[in-house]
C-alpha cells in the first residue's frame, strides 16, 4: 500500500496540529497503522498506533493524553491530532502500515518499526517556544 501524509508545518508551543495519512490500495481497511517521528539525532520512534477496527489504540508516554490517532476506513485515512505541542514534538513525522487484525498495545510488537511493511513520506512538524 502507498501512503501520503500531510499536515505538518510549524506551530507554536501550546499549538495545534493534524496529520493525515491517506492510503491507497484495499488493504488499508484490514491494516494496522502507526505514526512515528525522527527528530534530529535521535532514532525513529512509535507514538501512536491504532488496531484495524480502531478498538484497541498506543500511545507512547511521551504525548499520552495530548495527541489523539483515530481512522476512517470508508476514507482510507488514518489521522493524528496534535494538541499541547511542545519544541520536544519537533520531528519528521511518518505514518506507517502492517496488514494485520492483531491488537495494539504496550508491550505488544507493533510499537517497533520492524514489524510495518509500508511507510509515507514523512511530513515535518516544527514546534517554536
Amino acid at each position: 500500500v502507498q501512503l501520503q501524509a500531510s499536515g505538518g508545518g510549524l506551530v507554536q508551543a501550546g499549538g495545534s496540529l493534524r496529520l493525515s495519512c491517506v492510503a491507497s490500495g484495499d488493504t488499508f481497511s484490514r491494516s494496522l497503522m502507526a505514526w512515528f517521528r525522527q527528530a534530529p539525532g535521535k532514532e525513529r520512534d512509535c507514538v501512536a498506533a491504532i488496531q484495524w477496527s480502531g478498538i484497541t489504540t498506543y500511545y507512547s508516554d511521551s504525548v499520552k493524553g495530548r495527541f489523539t490517532i483515530f481512522r476512517d476506513n470508508a476514507k482510507n485515512t488514518v489521522y493524528l491530532q496534535m494538541n499541547s505541542l511542545t519544541p520536544e514534538d519537533t520531528a519528521v513525522y511518518y505514518c506507517a502500515a502492517v496488514e494485520t487484525r492483531a491488537p495494539v498495545g504496550v508491550g505488544t510488537r507493533y510499537t517497533s518499526d520492524n514489524w510495518y511493511d509500508d511507510w509515507g513520506q514523512g511530513t515535518l512538524v516544527t514546534v517554536s517556544s
